[in-house]
């Protein structure tokens, strides 16, 4: 369906939200596994080109975003020391014909929760770890 009709912005999102194609293979893909904590079993990489020129937001997850050129916002990208958690927007449908690949990506890439948060103590109030994975030992472990 996605190599027939392209992709279009969700119901309640006000973009696409992607990541470009990096040298580093783990920063281009980081997403998945916190796209996969929503329940959806496999995710795959859909891979499409637009110009460079095109106007995108760009930032880091949780912080404002810029509404720059989608070159300056990669050029950016490889110049920061930490690019985990840095997100693009594209406001606008990603046609068929842009789209160049589907590939099946390895389902363990990428960080859960936030970046850097395995070296962080998750929090165990009761809204943070409903419904995660082995919430009750750490209510155990925490109690």
């Amino acid at each position: 369906m996605i190599l027939k009709n392209g992709i279009k912005p969700g119901k309640y999102s006000h973009g696409i939200y992607c990541m470009p194609v990096l040298p580093d293979f783990y920063v281009t893909h980081q997403w998945l596994r916190e796209l996969k904590s929503t329940g959806i079993k496999t995710l795959v990489g859909v891979y499409f080109k637009i110009n460079t020129d095109e106007l995108v937001y760009a930032g880091k997850y949780g912080q404002n975003h810029k509404h720059i050129t989608l070159g300056k916002a990669i050029a950016e990208i490889m110049e920061i020391k930490d690019p985990l958690g840095y997100e693009l927007i594209i406001d606008r449908k990603i046609e068929a014909k842009e789209i160049t690949k589907i590939k099946l990506l390895p389902q363990n890439i990428g960080w859960r929760y936030m970046p850097d948060s395995h070296n962080r103590k998750p929090c165990i109030c009761e809204y943070c770890i409903r419904g995660t994975i082995k919430a009750d030992r750490l209510r155990r472990k925490n109690v």
